[in-house]
């Protein structure tokens, strides 16, 4: 019989700037190691003002690491020290593995309704930190879509859904990345392997992440932000974190259908030394990155 995993917690964005000064929600970074192992951090950049998004992100390093980012609105222009360029829209995912070490960049295009897009970092284990780096550039229409019972629409990035297997595979923490519509009035269950953290990134709508539907039966972190009515519903720019007891993650809906990305991968179980872009395992393999990067050895 399955056991349905309960949240552990749940996070609210909080504002920050990035980049060369872009405005964005921080659902989760830093001070959450290793509540997220193997994710290390989660970005929402959200923005119909151009003097918040196009600052952009220009050109930094990274190693040990690998980025995701999923455009939902927009265009996002980008580069790297692969020789790889081009511009990526809604729908599309950019999938870098920076391994040894990259340089990079990523600048928002001025759209009329402005720009939308997540991004997420995963944690390498110490053996593939060095890896060569890859990077794999995801159009939409080669995102496969599964329509499962209730009519819950998901798209498969990566994983496999009903058969349906998602265009990005190979990957070192073994991740499933899914964008799921849960239709009103609906209740719907994804298994996830035992031991594996789980979590979704509310996109729009609202929705119940566990049986209980309690606010008071979770922990809540975020400063100046409870569910006072005690409704236990998730919306926009919540965070959900599953614990990691349980085969299966449970989401309903009343009146309005929610959209969220369902996130999961193997915990790594490792030392995190993290400083800005580069993310080790100590504190003389940080030094060492950053020695290499201000006198040209860097990129391997």
């Amino acid at each position: 019989m399955n056991s349905i995993r309960k949240i552990g917690k749940i996070w609210k964005g909080k504002p920050t700037i990035e980049g060369a000064g872009v405005h964005l929600k921080r659902a989760f970074g830093y001070s959450q190691v290793p509540q997220f192992d193997p994710f290390l951090m989660l970005d929402d950049f959200h923005s119909s003002n151009p003097a918040y998004y196009l600052p952009g992100f220009p050109w930094h390093p990274h190693r040990g690491i690998e980025t995701i980012t999923y455009v939902l609105e927009g265009l996002v222009e980008h580069g790297d020290s692969m020789g790889n360029k081009g511009v990526i829209g809604a729908g599309d995912v950019q999938w870098m593995t920076a391994g040894s070490g990259i340089i990079h960049q990523e600048m928002p295009r001025q759209s009329p309704t402005g720009i939308w897009g997540l991004q997420f970092w995963a944690n390498l284990p110490a053996k593939s930190k060095m890896m060569a780096p890859r990077y794999r550039d995801v159009k939409a229409a080669d995102i496969p879509e599964a329509t499962l019972e209730s009519g819950v629409l998901a798209r498969v990035v990566a994983g496999k859904v009903d058969g349906v297997q998602g265009p990005v595979k190979d990957i070192v923490i073994d991740p499933e990345m899914l964008d799921i519509t849960v239709p009103a009035g609906t209740v719907f269950q994804r298994p996830i392997p035992a031991g594996h953290t789980a979590f979704v990134y509310v996109i729009d709508g609202e929705g119940y992440f566990d049986e209980c539907r309690d606010a008071y039966a979770h922990e809540t972190v975020s400063a100046g932000w409870s569910d006072l009515d005690r409704r236990g519903v998730c919306a926009a720019e919540t965070v959900v974190l599953f614990d990691r007891r349980g085969d299966v993650v449970q989401v309903s809906t009343t009146e309005k259908p929610v959209r969220f990305l369902l996130v999961s991968g193997k915990p790594i179980c490792e030392p995190v030394a993290w400083y800005g872009p580069i993310v080790m395992n100590t504190q003389e393999e940080l030094e060492t990155a950053f020695e290499e990067y201000h006198n040209g050895t860097f990129v391997k």
